[in-house]
């Protein structure tokens, strides 16, 4: 969701100048390395938010 609101407030142009200065400050090869860095980060933070939407709606049918 976050993804989705920060895309439509970022259009085409300012994607690519930041897709640019990431290459230039990390080099084409580190890019690669990045990017699996920040989904691993990302898939565990959605799997600790779903952990903690569980427990409520578990915590919740026990009241």
């Amino acid at each position: 969701m976050l993804t989705s609101i920060l895309i439509g407030i970022l259009g085409t142009q300012e994607i690519i100048l930041i897709a640019v200065v990431v290459i230039l400050l990390f080099g084409g090869k580190k890019v690669p390395e990045l990017m699996k860095g920040l989904g691993k980060g990302i898939h565990e933070f959605n799997k600790a938010k779903e952990g903690i939407s569980q427990e409520t709606r578990e915590l919740i049918k026990k009241d």
